[in-house]
């Protein structure tokens, strides 16, 4: 009897873990999107402080990253099991801001000038011997964790979605799991990216007597080339999944949104796969849009009201 119990027991806790490894890479897909931006916005933040402070920058930031998802995870969890409900507004609610968020980025780069200009800015500003390194630095820091509380809670909010039919116990641990494997993944990456071009430096100053010496520098070489546009191209997939996403959740949260979908991709049969992501993206698009023109009215209107007064 205690062996059979045992047994069963084994195999509660081998389901359960199976549920958690089905429900965690469910969520993990469903805020991919999420991560490339999370990824492209963190690297970047921590750019432009000195080398030898890279590391102890991102270190500091993933940090800041833990104690969010430690105040993020157990409200989320609090909300799934007392407020069932408040999932798909949030959800909602999520994707609309991913889509601002995208849009926004896209008129930053058209009305604000160009990437190249900010990071000469930078640059001058690491240069001027009358700025304060550490408070800029900390600045930075509290400006990356800022932005992390704000994708993590989008993190967190679609994991949650992804795994509200399962058990509570399965969504604890699909949720925490998340929350760590985020965390180390997108920090991890983060330290990879930002040191890239030191790894590309040492490469490409190789002596001629090491051993493949023309192979390391040639390495170098292509890895400090290739830096530059890796961050590039984070930047535009970022965004481009954040309109993915973002219309993804708004669109499916529509009502008879699958069936219109349906429909469409019938009508397109040659290029039926590609239906859902068009109608995704351009629904992205255009909600980033509205609530832009909404947010820029009232900020507008906020200006006015206060040069009045």
């Amino acid at each position: 009897m205690a062996g059979t119990s045992l047994l069963a027991l084994i195999d509660d806790i081998a389901t359960l873990l199976d549920d958690v490894s089905v429900m965690t890479k469910v969520a993990a897909k469903k805020t991919a999107g999420v991560l490339g931006d999370d990824l492209a916005l963190n690297a970047e933040q921590v750019s432009g402080v000195k080398a030898d402070r890279e590391l102890p920058v991102v270190w500091a930031v993933a940090k800041g990253s833990a104690v969010n998802k430690l105040i993020l995870v157990p409200a989320a969890l609090l909300i799934s099991a007392f407020l069932p409900w408040l999932i798909t507004p949030l959800l909602m609610i999520g994707g609309a801001f991913l889509c601002y968020e995208g849009c926004e980025k896209l008129a930053h780069k058209l009305f604000h000038g160009s990437d190249e200009q900010a990071h000469e800015e930078k640059l001058k500003v690491i240069a001027d011997t009358s700025v304060d390194l550490v408070a800029f630095e900390k600045d930075k820091i509290k400006g990356a964790i800022r932005t992390d509380f704000i994708l993590s809670a989008e993190i967190i909010v679609i994991s949650l979605g992804a795994v509200q039919a399962a058990s509570f116990s399965v969504q604890v641990a699909a949720i925490c799991a998340i929350a760590v494997l985020m965390t180390i993944g997108v920090y991890g990456l983060v330290a990879a990216i930002v040191k890239l071009d030191d790894a590309g430096l040492y490469l490409a100053a190789t002596r001629p007597d090491r051993p493949a010496a023309g192979m390391r520098v040639a390495v170098g070489k292509g890895i400090l080339a290739v830096a530059p546009w890796l961050m590039k191209s984070l930047s535009v997939v970022g965004t481009l999944a954040m309109f993915l996403v973002g219309g993804g959740i708004l669109v499916h949260g529509i009502p008879g949104s699958h069936d219109w979908v349906h429909h469409l991709q019938e009508m397109a049969s040659a290029v039926a796969f590609a239906v859902p992501l068009l109608v995704n993206l351009v629904g992205g698009v255009i909600a980033g849009a509205v609530v832009l023109a909404a947010v820029s009215l009232a900020s507008r209107l906020r200006g006015k009201a206060a040069a009045a007064s």
